[in-house]
């Protein structure tokens, strides 16, 4: 493919004219993608890269069945969605068939922003209210409303950021949290920590509007929401006058495997109120739904303000919509996502066994995250050990991330055509890594303890010889593991 710059050229224009907190991957050397198809992403070069992260090119990248509809409509009309179209009610018919019924109508937008701030104005108009109750960790989207519930982000601008609307509970992680694997149910342990916030919300006169969750949280570090926690939560926050919110934006569209949604992991008794859409809706292509019941969308519809949006459910929008969902279907990817997600789980699993440094592993379907410890008891997180690994992995041309609070869970949300023999691929390079960067640990505390051994043994003889010791003290370098170099790649890469 014919380039319009070199890489360095590129860059060199990125930093002249893109804004600075538009980061790039890999900073120090960032990687040009100039092709992508299915599970694959290719440099200007030519280079073949294993794509382990993106969950916007849900059902591959490239999609002929996805391009082959967009082309389509492309050429024979695109307009706003005040003027009738056949795509826009069919797409709005299919998608609701894939929801609980209460779930009936649809407002399509054009990103997971833009929808979670729509959902905001749908709560606040139904209930009245105005206070959001939100999950630490948590991240909904890049525009001022939410940034302001989104601990995530807001957390690094200081203690002030947070608005006094905004209330934050825990998030429900059995891993490292407040209530762990051995409660007997962390699910209503968690709960009842919103209803305490609740309690104390209205003790200084204000009300809840929302209780906003990503159904599985992807930047707090794949948590899984324990069994039980969504419908107690809904429970305390419906009694509280207010609406139960379900971002799916990362994480919906199948991507667990066993059900199309991932709110529907906490069983068929749980429905939230109002269903925010986006990433793998269009396959890369920028469009996104809220979806809610008829009695919300009235409630909004009553102010008399007229809700238009340009281009949101626009024709050629809902065909690429539309060719998503018949993908999924016929490509039997939410099958696809069970037999790879558990094999690839299978695999990490004996990895655990393996290494020390693995501490725990977590997900459902293409879902899956590995939180890397220093210390098993302790659960101390190896947030460098984390970064040196994804950092390794992108030199043998695999792109996987890392998050969490401490950023260090290794992340997986691949394209939903990702294989066996991908995640066979991924888990023998994470097993070589790892072996190489014990056996570096294990011969720098070989080093340290004959030091200290020659130390002692000298000492008998004359101070000056101890410091001889010292002096010509060497470092591990193993395979090109160095401890230096393991602290120096602590860098955040994100993936939002």
């Amino acid at each position: 493919m014919c380039e319009s710059y070199t890489k360095e050229k590129t860059i060199e224009m990125r930093k002249k004219h893109i804004g600075p907190s538009c980061k790039v991957f890999f900073a120090e050397d960032p990687i040009k993608i100039v092709r992508a198809k299915g599970q694959y992403m290719f440099d200007e070069r030519g280079a073949r890269y294993l794509d382990c992260i993106n969950n916007v090119a849900h059902v591959g990248h490239s999609h002929p069945e996805v391009t082959k509809a967009a082309v389509k409509q492309m050429e024979v009309l695109n307009t706003n969605s005040r003027f009738l179209h056949d795509n826009l009610v069919q797409f709005a018919e299919r998608l609701t068939a894939t929801l609980p019924e209460k779930l009936s109508v649809c407002y399509l937008v054009n990103s997971g922003s833009e929808a979670n701030d729509l959902a905001l104005r749908l709560a606040r108009q139904y209930s009245g209210h105005l206070d959001i109750i939100t999950l630490d960790h948590a991240y909904h989207g890049h525009v001022t409303s939410l940034i302001d519930i989104s601990p995530y982000k807001f957390h690094q601008l200081g203690k002030e950021a947070k608005k006094e609307y905004v209330h934050v509970a825990s998030s429900p992680d059995t891993y490292r949290g407040m209530y762990r694997e051995d409660h007997p149910d962390p699910g209503a342990a968690y709960a009842e920590e919103v209803n305490n916030i609740i309690r104390e919300a209205h003790q200084n006169n204000r009300q809840i509007a929302a209780f906003i969750a990503e159904s599985m949280q992807s930047c707090g570090g794949q948590i899984i929401p324990p069994p039980g926690y969504f419908q107690k939560v809904a429970d305390y926050v419906h009694k509280a006058g207010g609406v139960f919110i379900a971002d799916e934006v990362q994480v919906g569209f199948g991507r667990v495997g066993k059900h199309f949604w991932s709110f529907q992991l906490q069983g068929e008794h749980f429905v939230p109120d109002i269903v925010t859409m986006g990433k793998p809706i269009g396959n890369g292509h920028p469009l996104s739904c809220v979806v809610t019941t008829r009695e919300i969308a009235e409630a909004f519809g009553a102010t008399g303000l007229e809700y238009f949006n340009t281009f949101g459910g626009n024709p050629v929008s809902c065909a690429i919509g539309l060719a998503v969902l018949d993908v999924i279907e016929k490509e039997d990817l939410r099958g696809n996502a069970t037999r790879v997600g558990n094999y690839l789980m299978e695999l990490l699993e004996e990895q655990k066994e393996k290494h020390q440094l693995i501490g725990d592993i977590r997900g459902v379907g293409l879902f899956i995250g590995v939180d890397l410890v220093k210390d098993r008891k302790l659960r101390t997180p190896a947030t460098a050990e984390a970064q040196h690994i994804i950092y390794k992995l992108k030199e043998k041309r695999i792109l996987l991330s890392s998050d969490g609070p401490h950023r260090n869970v290794l992340k997986f949300k691949p394209p939903m055509c990702f294989s066996k023999e991908d995640a066979k691929m991924v888990v023998d390079a994470i097993d070589e890594l790892l072996t190489e960067f014990e056996k570096a640990m294990a011969s720098k505390s070989s080093i340290l303890s004959g030091q200290k051994g020659n130390k002692r043994k000298e000492a008998k003889n004359s101070h000056e010889s101890t410091n001889n010791v010292s002096a010509n003290a060497c470092r591990p370098q193993e395979n090109g593991f160095r401890s230096e170099n393991i602290l120096n790649t602590n860098k955040r890469i994100r993936t939002k």
